[in-house]
């Protein structure tokens, strides 16, 4: 006449079996690698799209700041003569450094109608990506490469 305990009161608790648990773990674990590969890897040539809009950013900024002595923008007063570059080599150097992120170095190469004037920054790296820009002045022209350091 009493309750059989045993039996349980009469609430019916279904279990899962350890197979089918093990499944769905897999799955997940599966499911998750596959997302990460999927989503954690950046489009080829990313990088290099990147690194060409920081040249290009630059470069345009130089192009558009009034000269510290003599020209029209930076630019020209850097591409007049040799002179006039190792004069604002310095300058240049801490204006390009202020401008591009701390995680991206640079080099920039100048150079007149008939000859290179110089360079400021880090000697390029040979195998990783970089981004460049040019601009030609009435005097020469100033090439600027990056890269992530």
């Amino acid at each position: 006449m009493g309750h059989d305990r045993r039996r349980g009161s009469g609430s019916h608790r279904g279990q899962l079996s350890i197979t089918l648990i093990e499944a769905i773990v897999g799955v997940v674990f599966v499911f998750g690698v596959a997302v990460t590969f999927g989503i954690g890897v950046p489009a080829a040539g990313a990088d290099t799209a990147q690194l060409d809009r920081y040249a290009t950013d630059t470069v345009t900024v130089l192009e558009n700041e009034p000269p510290r002595h003599v020209g029209e923008t930076r630019l020209t007063e850097l591409t007049r003569s040799a002179s006039g570059f190792d004069r604002e080599r310095d300058a240049l150097e801490r204006r390009v450094g202020l401008i591009l992120p701390d995680n991206v170095f640079y080099r920039v190469n100048v150079s007149g109608p008939d000859e290179a004037y110089g360079a400021v920054g880090q000697e390029r790296p040979r195998g990783v990506p970089v981004g460049y820009a040019a601009v030609t002045t009435r005097h020469g022209e100033v090439e600027l490469w990056v890269w992530y350091g």
